[in-house]
């Protein structure tokens, strides 16, 4: 009892402390508001509370209209132990938009006429194998250089990466021909802002990037322990793995990426010129360039990154003159609610999210699914307005995670379930499919990929998947 108690005194004074910050924050707002500013933060904040109280998002979030703040809050904790609360000055790792300080790095070298984006990146000496002198710079930048994957699983350190590369024989495609978003890229980025620079990559951003734009609370994979770093946990409340992966991963605040977001649309650091040839990607127009996805149509720009359980995203509306930010760590709605807040900012119509249907049916499924699917039921039946019964990616969720933990029947019968609620849709269908297959029901599987095909095709997966069946049975 004595433990429960200084565990409830804890959360209590660390949600007060929060609460006092976010009042301060939006005090300082408020006095400098428009009319219909006040408006939108009003539904803003109604938005996220309710985000915050559904268990949808957990993480800090920050939206600028015309180059000013108009909303800053916190919500929830730092770490699964849930004594600490988040506040604008705990950092995050931001995941693949960490990517862009090295793309910005090299446009400040070739602006600077130390390199040229169409070098072979053989000119650099890195003991590579031949496929080097294909490839150039603009290949890496824009993820078209085919160079081998570097599994984030696989290499510990920058030097496992090397071995991975120097030890790659061939290409997965001709540099300039195709797009894969792979590490190697990043990868071999940084190292040749090394090899020109002269000094270690973190220095240069450092000197280059971080104390020009004050970014002071930003800093290079920070150890657990070190102030104001959050860790990220799952929906048990349990502490996530952490990668070791590649070095050269920036952490920041809220604050400190607004910064560096409002610098590139300011050309504090390149050119207006060279912030576009990072935001458009020559190879592959439909994908995402060095500064993630362009709009060019909306001039909307917008970057998202994932690491375990830590996620991020931020939209950067050139033409309205807007900025949404969203950390979490805690693996939240940051997709759905960045897109839910700029239509809200827009004045476009907007639904808030609905408590998640595999969160709360998550636990029970994984220990006996048949009681799973009879909560789904009771759910549905007396709480249906409350959950996201509309969604059909909430059981394919939650069957794939049956599916990895090696539980073959649950995981069909979770996907029957997906199925019966979603009739005609091609993607459960294909799930269905890959479940039948893992617990070798090859009959079950074929019907289940020819209704896949029937309801709209998966890409050409399923027509594969009926080969590679047909081949088996062919062989028995």
């Amino acid at each position: 009892m004595k433990f429960l108690l200084v565990a409830v005194i804890l959360f209590t004074n660390a949600l007060s402390a929060q609460k006092l910050n976010n009042l301060k924050e939006a005090e300082k707002i408020h006095q400098n508001s428009t009319k219909q500013e006040l408006a939108n933060i009003n539904q803003i904040d109604s938005l996220m509370a309710t985000c915050y109280e559904r268990g949808l998002f957990n993480g800090n979030v920050l939206i600028a209209k015309n180059d000013k703040i108009i909303y800053q809050k916190s919500f929830g904790f730092t770490d699964e132990t849930k004594q600490t609360a988040l506040s604008n000055n705990s950092i995050f790792n931001i995941g693949s938009i960490a990517k862009e300080f090295n793309a910005v790095s090299i446009m400040i070298l070739a602006e600077r006429g130390l390199l040229n984006l169409d070098d072979k990146i053989s000119k650099f000496n890195l003991g590579l194998p031949k496929w080097s002198e294909k490839i150039t710079i603009r290949h890496l930048i824009n993820y078209a250089s085919g160079i081998p994957r570097i599994d984030p699983l696989v290499p510990k350190n920058d030097e496992e990466a090397w071995k991975i590369l120097r030890n790659g024989d061939s290409l997965l495609f001709e540099p300039g021909t195709a797009y894969r978003y792979d590490n190697s890229n990043v990868f071999l980025q940084r190292r040749i802002i090394e090899k020109v620079s002269g000094i270690p990559y973190e220095e240069f951003v450092t000197k280059n990037i971080i104390k020009p734009l004050k970014m002071t609370n930003s800093v290079f994979e920070p150890k657990i322990g070190y102030k104001n770093r959050t860790s990220c946990y799952d929906f048990d409340n349990l502490k996530c793995p952490e990668l070791e992966f590649i070095s050269g991963w920036l952490w920041v605040d809220i604050n400190d990426l607004y910064k560096w977001i409002k610098a590139m649309n300011n050309n504090r650091l390149i050119s207006k010129e060279s912030f576009y040839t990072l935001l458009q990607n020559p190879y592959a127009i439909d994908e995402g360039g060095s500064l993630g996805r362009y709009f060019e149509k909306d001039e909307l720009q917008r970057h998202n990154g994932v690491s375990y359980k830590f996620e991020s995203i931020f939209l950067n509306d050139f033409k309205n003159k807007i900025t949404i930010i969203l950390l979490s760590n805690n693996l939240n709605r940051v997709w759905d609610l960045g897109h839910i807040i700029h239509n809200l900012m827009l004045g476009k119509e907007y639904e808030i999210p609905k408590k998640s249907i595999y969160r709360a049916i998550r636990k029970e499924a994984l220990n006996d699914v048949d009681k799973g699917i009879e909560t789904y039921y009771f759910l549905k039946k007396n709480s249906e307005k409350e959950y996201s019964f509309a969604n059909p990616s909430e059981l394919n969720t939650l069957g794939y995670e049956l599916l990895r933990a090696g539980k073959n029947i649950e995981s069909i019968e979770i996907f029957k379930l997906a199925t019966k609620e979603f009739s005609t849709n091609a993607n459960l269908f294909d799930s269905l499919g890959e479940a039948y297959y893992a617990n070798k029901q090859y009959d079950l599987a074929l019907n289940s990929y020819e209704k896949a095909i029937k309801f709209g095709g998966t890409n050409g997966n399923a027509e594969k998947m009926i080969d590679k069946i047909k081949k088996i049975e062919e062989n028995n």
